[in-house]
């Protein structure tokens, strides 16, 4: 089908995005990727009287790793994937990313575009709440910063203010002693997580003493897993530990259910895939 007819800029800087954004109001979308937005146009889900194409504001793109980890919101998946230093500063979004639908979706998509469209079923929200990250976003009454714990809401659903534009990610690199992993069931087509697992645990002394654990695909939005995460700490990070802690994912979720996996299904695959992660997360910190 054919979108419905509409107005394209494509701005250079992030000043005259936020300009456009706020002169067109609520008649506006911010095209990044357009995996999700254009499909959803050309089904006449949506029909946004003007685009603004952010792909040309240079000062969105890019990574830098230093103790911190800057990741700009339109880095593409494969920026993301093939940064060494990346990997080795948070291997969760590296086994993250590796897994996101197929390489043209990896060369299109950002970051920033993932994570402002909050699909309940995408990986990054999983991963940022396990490393606990910032979300930089800039709007009409300047720059702000969003704790990852506060930024889904619900379904499809952010933080994000009218008129703000993600501008960045931010979070620690990990050290000695500190491991995370990704760990996810796809769906055989969209690639999508019908189940996925974010996990981060520190080691101290052959003990766990840190540990953040998000599920994302089971319900309507990622999920950060304490009882997980507080049964894990104090522990020697062993398999029997690692398995009665993972026994608790999933608890208090809203889970969903369709044709491709039962709420039941899904409620079962957390404590598998949430083990799996906390496994390998344990592993790299070692």
């Amino acid at each position: 089908m054919i979108p419905a007819p509409f107005d394209y800029y494509a701005p250079t800087s992030l000043a005259e995005a936020l300009t456009l954004l706020q002169r067109h109001g609520d008649d506006a979308k911010i095209l990044a990727g357009g995996h999700s937005l254009l499909p959803a146009m050309k089904l006449r889900l949506a029909s946004p009287s003007v685009l603004i194409d952010i792909n040309k504001v240079a000062e969105l793109r890019g990574i830098k790793v230093n103790g911190t980890v800057e990741i700009g919101a339109m880095t593409t998946w494969s920026a993301i994937e093939h940064h060494a230093d990346l990997a080795k500063a948070c291997p969760a979004m590296a086994d993250a990313v590796a897994l996101i639908g197929d390489i043209q979706v990896r060369n299109r998509g950002t970051i920033g575009g993932s994570l402002a469209h909050a699909d309940p079923a995408a990986d990054m929200p999983a991963v940022i709440l396990a490393v606990d990250a910032q979300i930089h976003v800039e709007g009409p009454n300047g720059p702000r910063a969003i704790a990852a714990a506060d930024f889904f809401t619900d379904m499809l659903s952010t933080a994000l203010e009218p008129g703000e534009i993600i501008t960045s990610i931010t979070f620690d690199s990990h050290g000695a002693g500190e491991g995370s992993a990704y760990a996810k069931f796809p769906h055989p087509a969209s690639r999508y997580a019908i189940v996925g697992a974010a996990a981060y645990v520190k080691m101290e002394n052959g003990q766990v003493t840190a540990c953040r654990v998000a599920i994302t695909g089971a319900g309507p939005k990622a999920e950060r897993q304490s009882a997980v995460e507080q049964a894990l700490i104090g522990t020697d990070g062993s398999a029997d530990a690692v398995a009665a802690a993972a026994a608790h994912a999933g608890e208090g979720m809203d889970m969903l259910g369709d044709i491709h996996a039962s709420d039941e299904y899904r409620r079962a695959m957390c404590k598998v895939y949430t083990k799996r992660a906390l496994l390998k997360a344990i592993e790299r910190a070692r």
